[in-house]
């Protein structure tokens, strides 16, 4: 039995080692393991910019797509929980995250939370750039039309910046705040746009829009232009990379897997290679085969007794 025992002690040693290897490195990987505690930084985050884009008429008759692209702050911990109120008159669209500016959207799991005016967006996001869209009534009963947003102030903008898209074919536009000059953007429509400057959490913006227009199409059935409304990608497991702690948690199961499946293995192992009886033909030391004429051991040199006749006795 001397071999079984061997490597059972093997077995346990290194079994023994592997699990303190693991238990040794769990408290380093606790910390990292655990899903980011909420914090006030989280709770009530702050956009570095925020623009807001207003497009009255451009696809839909008799509303107004009203377009929102934030930056978070770069001293923001992430992921954060963003909550952004709008109209609850209004048809939300798209709450997606960009990774770069200019570049593909991806769709953000939210949550709606209808109040009263608002209708409320709640998301956690892992990425800065984050991009919502609704479209809004206006008022057409008349040639005269006008539109109003407002900017509820839910988070604090270190930039604000208001973009209004003048609809084709409309005149006497008129806008407030001042937006300065319009200027021609490549789709042929005319622009205006205005940096107003810091905005705290809590104050509002009030962007209020008139103008006058007969032609009851949109703008992109006058010019022929695509629809506006962004399309975001479905999130797949390679737009956003897992948690770093979901990573840790799983290296850690799968060493205490292997731990396992390694204990299991010796167990196993002993049961099946035990050493065989004595005078079956094997060396009691260390469990080489005999041949029948041997007087040593070819392996280990350990002297062989060959089985005596029944009832031989020992020589004094």
């Amino acid at each position: 039995m001397k071999r079984s025992l061997a490597h059972g002690g093997t077995a346990t040693l290194l079994v023994s080692e592997v699990m303190l290897v693991v238990f040794a490195v769990m408290p380093l990987l606790a910390p990292a393991a655990t899903p980011p505690a909420r914090n006030a930084a989280d709770e009530k985050p702050r956009f570095a910019s925020l623009q807001v884009e207003i497009w009255p008429e451009f696809d839909r008759r008799g509303a107004a797509l009203v377009i929102l692209k934030g930056e978070l702050a770069a001293d923001l911990a992430l992921p954060a929980t963003v909550s952004v109120r709008v109209p609850a008159s209004s048809d939300p669209t798209a709450v997606a995250f960009a990774t770069a500016p200019g570049s593909e959207l991806f769709n953000l799991e939210h949550e709606r939370i209808y109040a009263d005016a608002f209708t409320t967006l709640r998301f956690r996001t892992s990425h800065r750039l984050v991009h919502i869209e609704f479209y809004d009534r206006l008022a057409r009963d008349t040639p005269g039309r006008r539109f109003a947003y407002v900017w509820p102030g839910d988070l604090a903008v270190d930039r604000l910046t208001v973009r209004l898209q003048e609809p084709a074919a409309a005149s006497d536009i008129l806008v407030k705040p001042e937006l300065g000059a319009a200027v021609k953007g490549p789709d042929g429509l005319l622009y205006r746009k205005a940096d107003l400057g810091t905005f705290d959490a809590g104050k509002r913006l009030p962007v209020e829009i008139g103008y006058t227009k007969t032609d009851p199409r949109t703008s992109s059935e006058i010019l022929g232009l695509k629809a506006a409304v962004s399309t975001p990608a479905p999130t797949t497991g390679s737009s956003i990379a897992p948690p770093g702690w979901l990573l840790i948690v799983a290296v850690a199961a799968a060493l205490l897997f292997g731990a396992g499946t390694v204990l299991l293995w010796w167990r196993l192992r002993g049961k099946v290679s035990g050493a065989p009886p004595r005078g079956s033909g094997f060396c009691p030391q260390c469990g080489n085969r005999l041949s029948s004429d041997d007087q040593f051991c070819s392996k280990c040199g350990a002297p062989v007794r060959k089985a005596s006749n029944p009832g031989e006795r020992n020589a004094p």
